[in-house]
């Protein structure tokens, strides 16, 4: 699977109405977007990725990500082995690690082990009677480590959460060949306190999870940056403005090194569909 182009991070693709969700899919493979990219905090992601695959002709759709602790590897090797045989090699699955407070609040201390817990996963998609093939797989990875992890053993890394800056050492780190497709939060906003109004408390959600914060810190950011959201910070995650400005910000994480980038249009409510903005973005980049 050889991914290029800009694709669409959704959380409404995969926790909004399947209906929606679907119409919505149909409409971002018209518009050209390469790739749809949902995440996974619980519930039957596969059907999701089942719904969106049917709902569109041409374009890969990937989890980002699914979460290991909350799936058996044989079982999601047998998923994808279906999606196959009905859909051809339209699916990409995205794995993650996901972060402690998240898995130790339903089981405390089950969270341990985050490189090993990924190897053994991968052990068993590969050991599965239909194993899930290399270059149909990539990890959600921020540090060396578990870039390393991606490089050798997946089509590729998918961070979550970066900044250009990240995604030029994440390239250093993975060398010439792997994938390597950051996710982009985007607000169209006309202002500031419009942008800071639709993604502070959102941002803020993220930034006490520990694998996060902790990447942001390897970037250079402190403590008060965190604490504070100050706006170095939020400018750095979220690109904000028109669509200049989000291409922009696109054609950075290009500069250095992406080779597709997801992107995530927030607005004011977050369980909407942002059809309007994506097809903006499309318009933007040229693609209908």
């Amino acid at each position: 699977m050889n991914l290029d182009g800009v694709g669409i991070w959704s959380s409404p693709l995969r926790y909004g109405d399947a209906g929606e969700a679907a119409e919505a899919a149909a409409e971002l493979d018209e518009l050209g977007f390469t790739a749809l990219w949902i995440p996974d905090v619980g519930g039957p992601v596969l059907d999701s990725v089942r719904n969106l695959l049917g709902a569109t002709k041409k374009t890969v759709v990937a989890t980002g990500i699914l979460n290991m602790w909350m799936h058996e590897p044989h079982d999601v090797a047998a998923a994808h082995a279906s999606f196959a045989d009905e859909f051809g090699s339209r699916f990409l699955l995205g794995l993650g690690i996901s972060h402690a407070p998240l898995i130790d609040a339903q089981e405390a201390g089950r969270y341990r082990k985050p490189l090993a817990t990924t190897r053994a996963f991968l052990d068993g998609l590969d050991s599965a009677p239909q194993p899930v093939p290399a270059d149909s797989r990539v990890l959600a990875a921020l540090g060396p480590k578990m870039l390393g992890l991606a490089a050798d053993r997946t089509l590729g890394a998918h961070p979550y959460l970066v900044t250009p800056d990240h995604t030029a050492t994440a390239r250093e780190t993975l060398g010439t060949e792997p994938l390597l497709a950051p996710e982009q939060t985007a607000i169209f906003a006309a202002d500031r306190d419009e942008a800071r109004s639709i993604g502070t408390k959102w941002l803020t959600g993220y930034l006490a999870m520990p694998n996060y914060a902790n990447n942001l810190r390897r970037l250079g950011f402190t403590d008060e940056d965190l604490t504070t959201v100050s706006d170095r910070l939020f400018d750095a995650l979220i690109v904000w403005g028109d669509e200049s400005a989000i291409l922009s910000r696109i054609d950075e994480h290009r500069s250095a090194g992406a080779d597709h980038v997801c992107v995530q249009v927030l607005q004011k409510d977050h369980r909407g569909f942002p059809r309007e903005q994506w097809r903006r973005l499309a318009a933007a980049l040229g693609q209908n």
